[in-house]
């Protein structure tokens, strides 16, 4: 607690013209923080500097050649008193205009905007005798190079995806759209990380009441660091208690482009290469961005596909544990009599049997995703392979189930968004259970639930299931097919006509508390 109180009366300090006193204070906030360095030098016998950097955050090079060097090499009458010629106002404008030719520099006088320019990398310049303090932009740090992105691997299409770095982030947006339209506006959230989110929109094309939701709802995150933009993506969605997510992720700037064209929002984080993306809806969530890289007829095909997808990842091993158990009269005789020799020798119910091969099948999922990759394909292929063999061998599962398990495996894999593949791999295990009880009932039960959740959820505002409910005929060209480029129109408008309410109410009133 004596800490604490300590550290706050430094963050209370205000600057004064002398160095000694400044650096105290300084190396007072900064105890025990090895990577603090501090470069202390007199120019030409006249007046006293210091600087104050990161190690490891900094460029070396701007320093030395950038910094340092100018001064070193620059007339003495620069650096005397004031009384001697040269007013505080003089020094300030010299320094900015013919010695330091960095890209960034700012004044600043508060001591909390230095601490925490410090801490972004940038280099503080303490001069004797200005109750002000120079901060050079000198970021240089190791960081990931551009590549393309694991998770949205694409055949046909860039092949750049984000990195951590949120500058180099923001320049791949630019790179796609050079118009001054395109806006960037800089937040700040997290209490001890201080983390960079940028707002990125196009203006004239976004509905301003958009922004301003976005803008609020970051404004009202309550918490000590963001590591991740899953933080962010929990604090701002409508309805943080459900499966589906209602926040489009993605690695790809292509596809971060392209939904701002039509209206929306994107959120870059710092230290993260995922994007948000709001609002999102439940069909946006079933597109990748190579459908409109191939022709649309071509694209519109696999876009069935992954409808059809959908529900064989949902309903498949509900369906037969149903049929199987309560409702053997709607199997085709011939396939009712091969499955029910296959069953002859399990010794469990339909429901445990599926039970057990899916919970072995996630398994193996997790395990492949968690071993280091070469490893971990083997153990996912290889696994499923034996297991599977071994199990029907051993009488402990049926070979129509390892069919229907896989079959469900494979469909599960062909959502472009893997948090909506997540979400279906969850709901399937409560559709086995209600397919065990009630049988059909049963299923058609959990999926009017379903719908009456999707149906109830928003996203800033849109309706999940936007725009089949409600309904928008102009909409359709873009959701289970995709109209060829000429009878595309912009979702803008369509985004700009929704009613945004403020479902975000009850999350402020808790942060508020």
């Amino acid at each position: 607690m004596v800490k604490k109180i300590q550290l706050e009366h430094h963050y209370d300090f205000i600057l004064s013209s002398d160095v000694n006193e400044d650096l105290t204070h300084f190396k007072a906030v900064f105890d025990n923080c090895i990577d603090i360095k501090y470069r202390e030098f007199v120019i030409h016998g006249a007046r006293r500097g210091a600087l104050i950097f990161l190690s490891g955050l900094v460029s070396t090079q701007t320093i030395d050649f950038e910094i340092m060097k100018p001064l070193v090499e620059s007339d003495e009458r620069l650096f005397q008193n004031s009384s001697d010629g040269l007013s505080d106002d003089n020094i300030t404008h010299l320094l900015e205009n013919r010695l330091l030719f960095a890209s960034q520099l700012s004044w600043f006088e508060e001591f909390p905007d230095i601490v925490e320019h410090i801490l972004s990398g940038n280099v503080a310049f303490l001069i004797d005798g200005l109750k002000q303090v120079l901060v050079i932009n000198a970021k240089d740090w190791d960081k990931r190079t551009v590549e393309e992105p694991a998770t949205e691997a694409v055949i046909r299409g860039p092949r750049e995806g984000f990195q951590e770095t949120i500058s180099t982030n923001i320049s791949l947006i630019r790179r796609r759209l050079k118009t001054p339209q395109l806006k960037m506006e800089d937040m700040k959230a997290g209490r001890l990380s201080n983390t960079q989110i940028v707002i990125t929109y196009i203006e004239g094309i976004v509905d301003k009441k958009l922004v301003d939701e976005v803008k609020s709802r970051i404004g009202k995150i309550k918490i000590d660091a963001i590591l991740e933009s899953g933080y962010v993506e929990e604090l701002i969605e409508d309805n943080s208690f459900s499966l589906f997510p209602q926040v489009l992720i993605t690695e790809r700037p292509d596809r971060v482009v392209g939904n701002l064209l039509e209206g929306k929002v994107g959120i870059m984080i710092d230290n993260t290469p995922f994007v948000i993306i709001v609002p999102c809806t439940f069909f946006q969530l079933l597109q990748s961005p190579e459908d409109y890289y191939q022709r649309y007829f071509v694209a519109s095909a696999i876009r069935m596909l992954r409808f059809f997808a959908v529900l064989f990842s949902l309903l498949l091993p509900s369906l037969y544990i149903a049929l199987t158990t309560y409702h053997q009269e709607m199997i085709p005789t011939m396939l009712l009599i091969s499955i029910a020799a296959s069953r002859e020798t399990v010794p469990f119910p339909a429901f445990i049997e599926a039970l057990v091969m899916e919970i072995a099948f996630e398994s193996l999922r997790e395990a492949g995703v968690r071993l280091p990759r070469p490893v971990g394909q083997a153990v996912s292929i290889v696994g499923g392979l034996v297991i599977g063999q071994a199990a029907v061998e051993a009488g402990i599962v049926s070979s129509p189930l390892v069919i229907v398990v896989s079959m469900t495996g494979i469909a599960s894999f062909i959502f472009p968004s893997f948090q909506l593949g997540l979400a279906f791999r969850l709901l399937r295990f409560p559709m086995m259970v209600a397919a065990a009880t009630f049988g059909l009932y049963g299923i058609l039960m959990m999926l009017l639930l379903l719908l009456i959740h999707m149906l109830r959820l928003h996203s800033f505002g849109v309706p999940y299931l936007t725009p089949m409910a409600p309904l928008r005929i102009s909409g359709l060209k873009d959701v289970i097919v995709r109209a060829s480029w000429p009878k595309q129109s912009t979702h803008a408008e369509e985004l700009k006509s929704q009613r945004y309410h403020n479902p975000f109410k009850r999350l402020r009133q808790r942060h508020n508390r």
